[in-house]
């Protein structure tokens, strides 16, 4: 018996084409007739991917996720989810994404420009006044930082992203750090995404994460994502893995994302947990240009604003050819890790290997869930690599 699932929704495992609906998500008021041709051999190929990083002791399991034209085509999981308890990877697993939580605050403090309240080029002291103190690491005063920086990563801002006991209180804590290079000047992976997530509790008077669980979860009905899973869901989450003491063995990973203690703040750079079927509700409804039903959340010009890259020449990471929209990756030239997406693809990683991309030129999502650290670059991983090729190969 094959050890991983498939589970082909609203398809028919054919390599002729057919016709499908867009149901799956329920963000559109009516069904588009879409044509996609499914190759069952090629997708096959995928859960062949999974194989072999877990019997080479890479992962301890996954569950991936393939959506085309509004539809979602496959999910596959295979392996365990806790290998100590012999708990196995399910379609409802769930997972701490890290930084895929960045785009989805993102995205929150997108919708307040939208309503005219907030403008990317504020500056950051108009919401945080202490921010107009704030001194490059020589001592000498930056220009404004701003949110565009903020959201781009080309503040200055550095540093460990964790916040420890509130959003106010860690705006404090980057104060007192400086920053690293004069605002605009360079692209660095930083805590800027906390600072979007402050500005979105002063301008909406809310906590940051009763905010994103009002005006996204709860609309696009993404019932498993939260900073706080409740018993029940906690027993859901995949265990994070690293390398074991013996090659091709892995071992239990700790690390302040996976405290779920009552501790726990909402991380607007990284503390969401989540499933691959509820991060593809998110991935289509930008897809669909911030639309459920009839409803629209933001204008298409500013959808493709937030996807578009916004830092100009700068070199930014993780992987050669990219650049960065607000809160969002965007592929510029598809090569290496990248070559099986199209131009404009934008999407994020996760510090455990979790990965989430959109293909707007192909109309393509793709979910890829694991949870390992000590592995080295997430972002450029072959199995990254490997899955986004074999679902192209397989959807046309």
């Amino acid at each position: 018996m094959p050890s991983h699932r498939h589970k082909y929704v609203l398809l028919l495992i054919s390599i002729t084409a057919i016709m499908v609906c867009d149901i799956s998500f329920a963000q559109r008021k009516s069904c588009d007739s879409q044509t996609v041709s499914l190759d069952a051999p090629k997708f096959a190929q995928i859960a062949e991917v999974l194989e072999k990083e877990r019997d080479a002791g890479r992962i301890s399991g996954a569950v991936t996720l393939v959506a085309k034209n509004g539809t979602v085509v496959d999910i596959t999981n295979i392996g365990m989810a806790d290998l100590e308890a012999e708990r196995k990877m399910t379609d409802e697993s769930l997972f701490c994404i890290a930084s895929m939580t960045k785009p989805i605050t993102a995205t929150a403090l997108i919708l307040l420009v939208e309503e005219g309240k907030v403008s990317v080029d504020d500056r950051v002291s108009k919401y945080i006044p202490e921010f107009a103190e704030i001194k490059l690491k020589s001592g000498e005063a930056p220009e404004p930082v701003t949110i565009r920086h903020c959201m781009t990563h080309t503040a200055g801002l550095y540093g460990d992203q964790q916040v420890v006991s509130s959003l106010e209180e860690h705006m404090q804590v980057l104060l007192e750090r400086g920053l690293a290079f004069p605002p605009g000047t360079k692209w660095q992976y930083s805590p800027g995404l906390n600072v979007c997530g402050r500005i979105i509790e002063v301008v909406s008077g809310k906590p940051y994460h009763e905010f994103l669980k009002e005006r996204l979860f709860r609309p696009l009905k993404m019932a498993n994502t939260t900073f706080f899973p409740t018993k029940a869901q906690q027993q859901r989450i995949a265990r994070v893995y690293q390398p074991g003491d013996e090659e091709g063995t892995l071992k239990q990973a700790d690390h302040w994302l996976t405290d779920f203690s009552d501790a726990r703040v909402a991380n607007p750079s990284g503390g969401l947990v989540s499933s691959a079927a509820d991060m593809a509700k998110f991935y289509q409804f930008i897809l669909n240009g911030a639309t459920i039903g009839n409803i629209r959340y933001l204008s298409e010009k500013t959808v493709r604003e937030m996807t578009t890259i916004q830092t100009e020449d700068l070199v930014t990471g993780f992987t050669p050819g990219n650049g960065w929209g607000y809160g969002w990756c965007v592929v510029r030239e598809p090569q290496g890790i990248t070559a099986a997406v199209s131009p404009g693809t934008y999407g994020h990683g996760g510090l455990f290997g979790t990965q989430g991309w959109v293909d707007p030129e192909r109309q393509m999502i793709f979910v890829l869930m694991i949870q390992r650290s000590n592995f080295g670059n997430s972002d450029g991983s072959d199995l990254r690599r490997d899955f986004q090729k074999a679902a192209v190969d397989a959807v046309k």
